[in-house]
C-alpha cells in the first residue's frame, strides 16, 4: 500500500506533541517541590529524554517490537533500527517505519519521567540516570512486546491498550510503589510533602500535558481518521470530568486546591488513555468521574499507610492506568471502533478477562522488577543522596543553583 501523507503529517505532529508532554511532567512536577529541589526535579525529566532516545534507537525499539522471541520480547534485529527505514514496515502500512519507530519512542521516554515524582528531594541524578536505562530495556520494553508487539502473549489472549494506559502508566506507577518500598529505610529529612515553590508552574505543567496527551492518544490511531477524532474528544471530555470530580470531593474534604485541579485533569487523562479510541461519549465521562474517585481515594489510603510516594506517582498512575485498563474492558464497542471489540456491557466478558490478566501480570512483573532493580542501584551506586544533602537541596549541592534555600514546610496531599 501506497504512504499516507495526511496520515504520515498526523503522526509526525502527534510525536512532538508526546515529546512535549516530558518536559511538560518536569514542570508538573517542579511546582509542587520545594525551591530548592526545582531545577534537580526538572533535570530528572530532561535526563529520561536524552538516555531513552539513546537506548530506543539502539536496542529498545528492536526489543519492543522487533521479530517475537517467545511471545515474551522482540528479538535485535532491528538493533540501531537496522532495516527500519521509510517504507511502511510491520504495524502501519500507511505511514513510515521511522515514524512508527518515532511515535513509539516518545512513549519509551515519557515513562521513566513519569517516575521521576518518587524520586524528588533524595536521588543522585547519576544513579538515576542508570536506573532509567536498566528499567527502560527489562520493564518497558518486554511489557510493550507482551501488549503492542506483534506476537506478545497478552495481545495474543485479546488484551487491549489503545494509547498505553498498561504500557506507560501501570508500569510507571507500580514501579514507583515498588522503588517506595525498596528505599523506605533510607533516610529521609522531610516527611514526603512540600511547600510547592509555584502552583502556576504546576498549572502551566498539566496544561501542557493535556495538550500534549492529544498526541499521545489521538496520534495511536496512527492515521488522521475519525477514530483519531474519537480519541480526541473522549481524551479532552474524560480529563474535564476527572477534574470537575476532583474538585468537589477536595471540597468536601476541606482542601480546595488548584493543585488538586491539576491533578484531576492529569488523572482523567490516565484512566481515559487505554480507552480512548474504544469508547463512546456518555463512556469517557464515567471514565473519568471513576477514575477520580478511585486515585484520589488511593492518595489518602497511601498516607494512612505511610507510603511515601511525595508526589502520587502510585495512585495517580498506578491506580488510574489499572482502572482505564479495566474500563476498556467494560465499555469498549465495536460501534466505536469496528477494528477493537466489545466489551462487557456488550455481552462480551472475555475482554473483561484479558484486561483483569492483564493489569495483574504487569503489576507484578513491573513490581518484583523494579523492585530488584531499585536495590541492586542502590547497593552499587548508591540511589539516594545523605540526609545533609537533602537538607541543602539538590539544586545547590549538584546543580550549583545559588538561589535562596527555604526550609521544608510541610502540607496536605493533591486534594
Amino acid at each position: 500500500m501506497n504512504l499516507n501523507a495526511g496520515d504520515t503529517a498526523w503522526v509526525l505532529v502527534s510525536s512532538s506533541l508526546v515529546m512535549l508532554m516530558t518536559p511538560a511532567i518536569g514542570l508538573f512536577y517542579g511546582g509542587m517541590v520545594e525551591r530548592k529541589n526545582l531545577l534537580s526535579t526538572i533535570m530528572l525529566s530532561f535526563a529520561a529524554l536524552l538516555v531513552v532516545t539513546v537506548q530506543w534507537v539502539l536496542v529498545g525499539y528492536s526489543l519492543s517490537f522487533g521479530p517475537d522471541i517467545g511471545h515474551f520480547i522482540g528479538g535485535l534485529q532491528w538493533f540501531a533500527l537496522s532495516g527500519v527505514g521509510q517504507a511502511a514496515g510491520t504495524y502501519a502500512s500507511n505511514i513510515p517505519h521511522l515514524a512508527f519507530m518515532l511515535f513509539q519512542m516518545k512513549f519509551a521516554i515519557i515513562t521513566p519521567a513519569l517516575i521521576t515524582g518518587v524520586f524528588v528531594d533524595r536521588v543522585r541524578f547519576s544513579a538515576f540516570i542508570v536506573f532509567a536505562l536498566i528499567w527502560t530495556t527489562l520493564v518497558y520494553d518486554p511489557v510493550a512486546h507482551w501488549v503492542w508487539g506483534e506476537g506478545g502473549w497478552l495481545r495474543a489472549i485479546g488484551s487491549i491498550d489503545f494509547a498505553g494506559g498498561t504500557v506507560v502508566h501501570i508500569t510507571s506507577g507500580v514501579a514507583a510503589l515498588a522503588i517506595c518500598l525498596a528505599l523506605r529505610k533510607k533516610p529521609r529529612a522531610v516527611d514526603g510533602r512540600f511547600m510547592p515553590v509555584s502552583v502556576p508552574l504546576t498549572l502551566f505543567g498539566a496544561v501542557l500535558l493535556w495538550f500534549g496527551w492529544f498526541g499521545f492518544n489521538g496520534g495511536s490511531a496512527l492515521a488522521a481518521n475519525g477514530i483519531a477524532a474519537q480519541a480526541l474528544v473522549t481524551t479532552n471530555l474524560a480529563a474535564a470530568a476527572a477534574a470537575l470530580t476532583w474538585m468537589i470531593l477536595s471540597t468536601m474534604d476541606g482542601e480546595p486546591g488548584a493543585v488538586g485541579a491539576a491533578t484531576g485533569a492529569v488523572v482523567g487523562l490516565i484512566a481515559i488513555t487505554p480507552a480512548c479510541g474504544f469508547v463512546d461519549i456518555p463512556s469517557s465521562i464515567i471514565i473519568g468521574v471513576i477514575g477520580a474517585f478511585v486515585s484520589y481515594s488511593s492518595i489518602k489510603l497511601a498516607g494512612k499507610l505511610k507510603i511515601q510516594d511525595p508526589l502520587d506517582v502510585g495512585a495517580c498512575h498506578g491506580m488510574g492506568g489499572a482502572w482505564g485498563a479495566v474500563a476498556t474492558g467494560i465499555f469498549a464497542s465495536k460501534s466505536v471502533n469496528p477494528a477493537g471489540v466489545d466489551g462487557a456491557i456488550h455481552g462480551n466478558w472475555s475482554l473483561l478477562y484479558a484486561q483483569l490478566v492483564t493489569v495483574a501480570a504487569v503489576g507484578a512483573f513491573t513490581f518484583v522488577s523494579t523492585y530488584v532493580i531499585a536495590k541492586v542501584v542502590d547497593k552499587i551506586f548508591h540511589f539516594t543522596v545523605t540526609e545533609e544533602e537533602q537538607q541543602i537541596g539538590l539544586d545547590a549541592f549538584h546543580y550549583g543553583n545559588e538561589t535562596p534555600l527555604e526550609p521544608a514546610v510541610p502540607i496536605a496531599s493533591h486534594g
